[in-house]
């Protein structure tokens, strides 16, 4: 029992360890009616990234709009995979789940679609586009969304895609 539990604390402290902490802010305008306050989304993404995947957590909101009681924070778990890299760019696929706090339609999943830029090791951009799902007792909604989010690593990210294009390295 002590060995297992040694090689899982182990193994775990591997995985916390090879991976590259960044933080991320993520601007959205959506499609859904209203004024532009509605419509404007902004989250805040704190995470891991180990190679091909990251895993973050996030809080947000999905509209500057006011309202009582506020029915607009979210709280998400968010996993994204670096499906394709060409030089500095890299194609993103991230799949979500959250919380909407007080919300009649309070599960939130999201698909999202984006290219991302690495200015430096450290400083990366993203231009994404995608749709949010929200779901209640009694009623659903969606909205698509696009956006821009700067992402800052705390150490240089080395990660690699999933699919590389190796005809520069063949020749």
């Amino acid at each position: 029992m002590r060995f297992l539990l040694m090689v899982l604390f182990l193994s775990g402290l591997q995985v916390f360890c090879f991976g590259q902490t960044y933080i991320s802010l993520a601007p959205s305008i959506s499609n859904q009616a209203g004024s532009l306050a509605d419509k404007i989304n902004i989250n805040l993404e704190v995470g891991r990234q180990w190679d091909v995947f990251s895993l973050g957590l996030v809080v947000g909101t999905n509209s500057l709009a006011k309202s009582s009681p506020d029915t607009t924070t979210f709280f998400e778990l968010r996993p994204n995979l670096n499906v394709f890299q060409q030089g500095k760019f890299t194609n993103t696929f991230t799949a979500g789940i959250g919380y909407i706090v007080n919300a009649k339609e309070s599960l939130l999943t999201e698909l999202t679609y984006g290219i991302e830029y690495a200015h430096t090791p450290q400083i990366h951009f993203n231009v994404y586009f995608g749709q949010y799902y929200y779901s209640g007792r009694y009623s659903d909604s969606n909205s698509t969304f696009f956006g821009f989010s700067c992402m800052y690593y705390f150490s240089p990210n080395h990660a690699k895609p999933l699919i590389q294009n190796n005809r520069s390295q063949a020749q």
